[in-house]
């Protein structure tokens, strides 16, 4: 036997959960890393929102080039876009980087519970 949440191996666990004999307390912690699990995918997909939309936001910033306006201003207005440019991109592909790591975690919280392939 592993175990239990007070460090006891002896098949009932003391504290919040007095009563419950090990079995069960697997199946309410299985349930309670299941609940995580889900909470954290649904991090993940707020993640994927939000470079989605520095992506469609991107998609707007190229279309405000401007490439015909040929002075002096123009040239600075397209340097300080491209940089602005620049910086979204760093930041859309953090966020892509940030939803895999999440995503990955998500993984091991539900294994954790001793589900799937623990």
């Amino acid at each position: 036997m592993t175990m239990g949440m007070t460090g006891a191996a002896t098949g009932m666990v003391t504290g919040a959960v007095t009563g419950m004999v090990a079995g069960d307390l697997t199946a309410a912690a299985a349930e309670a890393c299941a609940s995580r699990s889900y909470e954290v995918q649904l991090l993940a997909a707020r993640l994927a929102a939000c470079a989605d939309e520095t992506e469609a936001v991107l998609s707007q910033l190229s279309r405000l080039e401007l490439q015909g306006w040929q002075s002096p201003a123009g040239r600075a207005y397209r340097t300080a876009l491209s940089l602005q440019a620049a910086a979204l991109r760093r930041s859309r592909d953090a966020l892509q980087d940030a939803v895999a790591i999440v995503l990955r975690h998500s993984r091991n919280v539900a294994l954790s519970s001793g589900g799937p392939g623990s």
